[in-house]
């Protein structure tokens, strides 16, 4: 059996690094521990800190690519190796540091690339027009030219959080806009650890994070637990005379007051304008468990679905309040956009 020695404070909790490693370029590796902890601790801020690095971490990526003179991206250009699909799958790989001192600045920059061949196009051969952004890997491939040809590539990059699947340009011929996650972390792990101390039981936490380079683990580590403090530290109004007054600041938002069974009664009410629709439940977008739900109970149509009451909808087999609450939420977006179309019939 192997044992890990670590030096524990005795009176303040505070962060450790017990590991860093740089594999390559574009995979660092970083291994915390987080002590003492009281018993509980180092499980709820495990959970809390994985879900932040994943999710609230910004990251620079290139988001749309057009060519000169390219018809589509199967087709091929003269003098290159690679098709069109290829070179931007093969940008769209590109890792971009940038610096913090632009997070509040635009979430949009451009590039370009100009080569003249034959030679090999790697990632140095990319032009930033902002000073703020840095590639990670110049040695990142992107296209390699045989012929004495130019090759005129125009590049957007955003910098964004979690993952985007958006087309926010208009589409021309030789563009290509590209999705993805825009987080600089590719995975984070934890592990709880409880030991005793002057006849006391304590925990500690351990975090392992690695990152494709664009933040270190460090500085991951640093940002994610900057803006949690932020948020937790948020400022507490109780107040009631200052909660009633409404400044420049502030803005008015409609909640839902009623329940679940309220709602789904509101939305049965309607089922009369919709049934001569012959709506099918395959039209909405129900996540699977929900929609492999009705079809074992025999729901084809919307209207068989709002004759169910909401009792009848806790009942279907393996269901639970999340998946009623998804039927809910998804038919009332649904009647949202549609209802004034389908009442017209």
């Amino acid at each position: 059996m192997i044992y890990e020695i670590v030096r524990v404070s005795t009176r303040e909790t505070q962060w450790r690094c017990a590991e860093l490693r740089e594999d390559n370029a574009r995979l660092h590796y970083g291994r915390f521990f987080l002590a003492p902890l009281l018993v509980g601790q180092a499980d709820l801020i495990g959970s809390v800190m994985r879900k932040a690095l994943l999710t609230e971490l910004e990251g620079t990526y290139i988001t749309y690519v057009k060519l000169l003179d390219v018809p589509h991206e199967y087709s091929r250009i003269w003098g290159v190796e690679e098709p069109v699909y290829d070179i931007v799958m093969n940008l769209k790989k590109i890792v971009l540091r940038s610096n913090q001192l632009i997070d509040n600045q635009s979430n949009i920059f451009k590039g370009r690339v100009r080569v003249k061949g034959p030679t090999i196009v790697t990632a140095k051969d990319i032009i930033l027009n902002h000073v703020g952004i840095e590639v990670v890997d110049n040695t990142q491939h992107v296209a390699t030219l045989t012929k004495p040809i130019s090759l005129y590539v125009d590049l957007i990059l955003e910098r964004e959080k979690r993952f985007i699947n958006k087309i926010p340009y208009t589409l021309q011929e030789g563009s290509y806009p590209i999705s993805g996650t825009f987080s600089p972390i590719l995975n984070v792990n934890y592990s709880t650890h409880s030991y005793i101390r002057e006849n006391e039981r304590k925990e500690m936490l351990f975090l392992e994070i690695w990152t494709n380079g664009s933040l270190t683990p460090v500085e991951a580590l640093s940002r994610t637990s900057q803006k949690l403090a932020k948020l937790l530290t948020a400022p507490l109004c109780v107040n009631e005379e200052e909660d009633n007054k409404l400044t420049n600041e502030d803005h008015l938002l409609p909640l839902y007051s009623f329940t679940f069974q309220h709602r789904w009664e509101l939305i049965k009410q309607k089922k009369t304008k919709l049934a001569m629709k012959s709506i099918y439940i395959d039209q909405f977008q129900f996540n699977p468990q929900v929609y492999n739900g009705l079809k074992k109970a025999n729901i084809e149509k919307l209207f068989d679905l709002l004759n169910l009451s909401y009792k009848d909808l806790m009942k279907i087999e393996y269901f639970g309040l999340d998946d009623v609450k998804n039927i809910i939420v998804t038919i009332e977006n649904y009647l949202d956009t549609d209802f004034d179309l389908l009442q017209n019939y």
